[in-house]
């Protein structure tokens, strides 16, 4: 893998670090910024570098760096939010494959794939906050309760981020994709050499 993509994976990685830390504050639910460097990341790097970029981020924090909003270590897997994590690298893939299925992605395209990766990140997100709270940490919450402070009372900020997202990688989208074709081209060149 060429250099300037592994640069481009660790910018994003701690783009998402970095996101853990800024916190919208809302009723409720504060969110971070975290979920906006997922889908850029998905947006402008495509389907595996920009899941990459988020396995790094999920890596370095279970490493032991204090990356996640609540610090980090190997035994952060048991938060009940960490499922959020293990959803920001299937999200990341998803946003990035949707793109890579259009010939000239337009503000719309970018956005439908945002929400798409969202509803990847919620379906993982919840579950696991289920049963975290239910198995390992020994507090029953029922479905309903978990659906309210997991999806409910989240969703509406994540899909403003989403729309923000979509409009943001549509204007980056050009220097990026630029890039990518770029380096194709210098591989297969240094193929045939």
């Amino acid at each position: 893998m060429p250099t300037n993509s592994l640069v481009a994976m660790a910018l994003f990685a701690a783009l998402t670090a970095i996101g853990a830390f800024i916190k919208i504050p809302i009723p409720y639910v504060p969110f971070t910024l975290q979920i906006l460097f997922v889908f850029l990341a998905g947006s402008l790097l495509g389907s595996k570098k920009g899941m990459l970029s988020q396995v790094a981020y999920v890596g370095i924090g279970l490493a032991g760096l204090p990356v996640f909003t609540q610090g980090g270590g190997i035994g952060y897997f048991l938060q009940p939010t960490f499922g959020y994590l293990l959803g920001y690298i299937a999200g990341a893939f998803v946003v990035g494959r949707i793109l890579e299925k259009v010939e000239n992605p337009k503000t719309y395209h970018f956005i439908f794939s945002n929400l798409a990766g969202l509803f990847i990140v919620y379906s993982i997100g919840v579950p696991y906050l289920y049963l975290a709270l239910n198995v390992w940490m020994g507090i029953e919450s029922s479905w309903s309760y978990v659906l309210m402070i997991g999806f409910v009372y989240a969703i509406a900020g994540d899909i403003l981020i989403s729309i923000i997202a979509g409009v943001l990688a549509k204007r980056l989208y050009s220097v990026f994709h630029k890039y990518r074709k770029d380096q194709r081209v210098a591989v297969q060149k240094e193929t045939v050499a």
